[in-house]
């Protein structure tokens, strides 16, 4: 029986190897491979998002001073997921081996990636569900490449196209996704994987239809800003003006996030402690702040209909930059895309509240693309994104902000791994030289 299988599927592996005959269209069977993938990635997403809210909706009943034990507790089972099972690694690992491991994403560390990430979304913590997604569907596409036997940028581009799925479908913008999954490889040229394009827009499509069918997630703006009209030519220095503020934040985020790192880096001890460690630091910020738990999808809303003032808008603003900080850095796993749009948020009403004349939805998005751009390098993706999420129409502000953000970011990435090979290696020279 065994050997009747793997006959059939040589068989259909051959078929798929050759084009579709007597075919006058662009179609061919690589088409019917990335449809697949985003059919897959659909599921995939619309499952973990399912469980995700379930299990989100359970840890919710835990209240008060209750959530620094629950939260610790999470910490400490996801932390022992990942030491027992195995290290699902971060955003970091993904663009590593996309870019230097030919394309290829190791499905064997997905039930580590799932399991420890839901404990810390749902408990809570600062990051979001979008990483894990993208390293498992990202993974699936590799899975699938080695089945059909693809080799060189075949390979890569179906892992890329799988990556897209998984954002596509927590974004529900396709375009968006698409770009965001090439952008994020690389911190200088933003379509050095240019090949990919199509084949990540095909995934995202099927993606974005399976999961919108399954939570009817994204089917819409998230976010909800009041309309704006541009007033004046002078919106434009206004968006630029805001994003050089927001990108002073972002700074200080990336700062915050290496000092906890250094800080958690000197634990000598297993994974399971420093993320009991986090879980404690955390669930203390939350029960102080309640509105800097969880990974801030539905906390947006909660912040632009809330009436508060600027003392609470800047206390949100700080710690929620040190929750995410110490989420990243502790070992718990998720995405800190939302999370940044998050602060995006609370510093765009910060500012506004010195600034009220000023049109709010051009204060947020400007604020939001910014510190975000700078992040994570993805200036295009991030105009296309905010544009999706929050309604807001008119790209030229939205790109404008997160240009600036992404120029004036620091030389050396958040993301390591979005450098040259060189390059690292002359920064991690310099570091050593630098520690003697």
């Amino acid at each position: 029986m065994k050997l009747k299988r793997r006959r059939k599927l040589v068989k259909y592996a051959d078929i798929l190897d050759k084009p579709i005959r007597f075919n006058p269209f662009v179609f061919s069977r690589m088409f019917i491979l990335w449809a697949v993938l985003g059919l897959i990635g659909g599921i995939i997403s619309g499952a973990y998002w399912v469980v995700l809210m379930y299990l989100t909706d359970f840890l919710a009943v835990y209240q008060g001073w209750l959530v620094i034990p629950v939260m610790a507790v999470c910490g400490l089972l996801a932390g022992l997921i990942i030491y027992f099972i195995g290290d699902p690694g971060e955003m970091q690992l993904i663009v590593n081996n996309i870019r230097f491991n030919k394309g290829k994403l190791d499905p064997k560390n997905n039930p580590s990636m799932i399991l420890s990430s839901l404990l810390c979304v749902a408990s809570g913590g600062s990051l979001g569900p979008e990483a894990p997604l993208v390293q498992v569907t990202g993974s699936t596409g590799s899975w699938m490449g080695k089945i059909f036997r693809l080799k060189g940028e075949e390979l890569r581009s179906l892992s890329i196209a799988g990556m897209a799925s998984g954002f596509t479908a927590l974004f529900g913008a396709p375009l968006g996704g698409s770009l965001f999954a090439l952008e994020i490889l690389h911190h200088k040229h933003a379509v050095e994987y240019y090949q990919a394009i199509i084949p990540a827009l095909v995934a995202s499509g099927f993606s974005y239809i399976v999961f919108a069918l399954i939570v009817h997630l994204g089917l819409g703006p998230a976010w909800d800003l009041p309309a704006y009209e541009m007033a004046t030519v002078f919106d434009f220095a206004w968006a630029f003006l805001f994003a050089v503020i927001a990108t002073i934040v972002g700074w200080g985020f990336i700062f915050c996030t290496k000092f906890f790192k250094n800080l958690f880096g000197k634990l000598k001890t297993p994974i399971y402690v420093k993320t009991l460690i986090g879980g404690l630091l955390l669930g203390t910020i939350a029960f102080y702040i309640p509105l800097t738990r969880y990974f801030s999808h539905f906390e947006i809303e909660e912040l632009l209909k809330g009436d508060l003032t600027m003392e609470f808008l800047a206390a949100v603003l700080i710690f929620k930059i040190i929750a995410i900080a110490i989420t990243v850095t502790s070992g718990w796993r998720g995405g800190f895309i939302i999370p940044l749009f998050f602060c995006g948020t609370a510093l765009g009403l910060l500012i506004h509240s010195v600034f009220p004349s000023i049109s709010l939805s051009l204060t947020i998005v400007s604020c939001m693309a910014a510190i975000n751009a700078c992040v994570t390098r993805t200036p295009m993706s991030t105009t296309i994104l905010l544009a999706t999420l929050t309604g807001f129409t008119y790209f030229i502000p939205i790109l404008f902000a997160s240009l600036t953000g992404y120029f004036l970011a620091p030389r050396i990435p958040f993301i390591g791994a979005q450098m040259e090979e060189k390059e690292r290696k002359s920064t991690q020279k310099k570091f050593q030289k630098t520690k003697e």
